[in-house]
């Protein structure tokens, strides 16, 4: 038996597979020696179940077995084909864990990122909002930017422009009401069709 094993040492895959094909069993205990480790090791890595792997590097060289007398030589290396069938018979059970599901029917995730459109229309308003603050009185400009841009409370605004907090109430709602004269007109533009 040994002579046999030992004339195989060099063999090509698929020399093996075919004098398997043509009844040689050592051809046959020399290509699981070589292979069986190598998918089942890859099998494992996919499942991370060692009974699991063993059972579907089992099936894989079965598939190898059957498929042997119509192998044909030069098609494909046949650890490249063997890995293949470890892959998707892993990826069989992987869905089966996991339901039944493909990937096929998972629905695509909505995209939760404003459209283009809204992202000019934002632009838009941002930058007519910078140009109408410009115009406005530089404490206005500040105690409104601090309130509605920043979102800071009243008091937090005094304290930063060291005034008392009546005068920031006072600052704000002059500067809301210049601001509202100053974009009045370009309410259709900005997509503001409210009142």
């Amino acid at each position: 038996m040994n002579t046999t094993s030992e004339s195989f040492a060099g063999a090509s895959d698929a020399a093996l597979l075919v004098a398997f094909a043509n009844g040689d069993p050592d051809a046959a205990r020399n290509l699981t020696a070589r292979l069986l480790p190598r998918v089942l090791a890859q099998a494992t890595r996919m499942l991370g179940n060692a009974g699991e792997a063993d059972d579907v590097a089992q099936d894989a060289m079965m598939r190898l077995w059957k498929i042997a007398p119509d192998w044909r030589q030069g098609e494909a290396q046949v650890s490249t084909w063997l890995y293949r069938v470890v892959a998707n018979l892993c990826t069989d059970r992987l869905r089966k864990r996991r339901g039944g599901v493909s990937l096929d029917q998972v629905a695509e995730p909505e995209d939760s990122a404003p459209s283009v459109a809204d992202q000019i229309q934002a632009q838009t308003r941002l930058q007519a909002l910078s140009n109408a603050l410009a115009e406005l009185p530089e404490r206005q400009a500040q105690a409104v930017s601090l309130r509605h841009l920043e979102g800071l409370s009243n008091p937090e605004i005094a304290q930063i422009m060291d005034i008392s907090v009546r005068s920031v109430e006072s600052l704000t709602a002059r500067g809301k009401r210049a601001l509202a004269d100053i974009l009045a007109g370009r309410k259709a533009e900005l997509g503001y069709d409210d009142d």
